[in-house]
């Protein structure tokens, strides 16, 4: 029976065309990866999530290091109408930054950390509405450096949306 199998797969290859071979590989290929994606996927996603958010945390804990710094300090100052400074606000920002990262990797209490990242996040688009013109070359359409930094965390969040209904994978 497999002697069998093996001819007509040897014929089946000999009758093939180039543009069929080419799929055949395509549809293996995807297939793979699809298992991979499928297995891995989510993993990958809270390690990535875990790094840039421990990363960024960390670099908050030394004044002068993270380029977030001054605007992150800022906002959170006019948020408070001045009650909070950055010299308190950037070691509790760090803090809750890492925790996020943290939370991320080790995958525990996964929907509590992605509620935090999420209140997080909403703090992170504020300069658009406060400092318009630091953010912005053309307002509404054309974002700065820094506008784009911050415009880019809507990956993040879709990225952390994708994890909100797996469990542990």
């Amino acid at each position: 029976m497999q002697a069998e199998n093996s001819k007509l797969n040897a014929t089946d290859h000999a009758h093939r065309s180039p543009a069929q071979a080419v799929f055949k590989v395509a549809t293996v290929a995807s297939d793979r990866i699809d298992d991979f994606v499928e297995n891995y996927g989510q993993l990958i996603t809270r390690f990535a999530l875990g790094i840039v958010f421990f990363w960024f945390g960390v670099l908050k804990f030394f004044p002068g290091i993270s380029s977030a710094e001054d605007i992150a300090g800022r906002t959170i100052e006019a948020l408070t109408f001045g009650y909070v400074t950055p010299n308190y606000s950037m070691p509790v920002l760090a803090a809750w930054e890492c925790a996020i990262g943290i939370g991320m990797i080790l995958g525990k209490n996964l929907k509590l950390v992605i509620a935090l990242m999420f209140a997080q996040m909403a703090g992170t688009f504020t300069p658009l509405v406060l400092f318009p013109h630091e953010t912005f070359v053309h307002l509404p359409y054309a974002a700065s450096l820094e506008g784009q930094y911050i415009i880019k965390n809507i990956v993040l969040i879709a990225a952390a949306l994708s994890l909100w209904n797996k469990r542990g994978k």
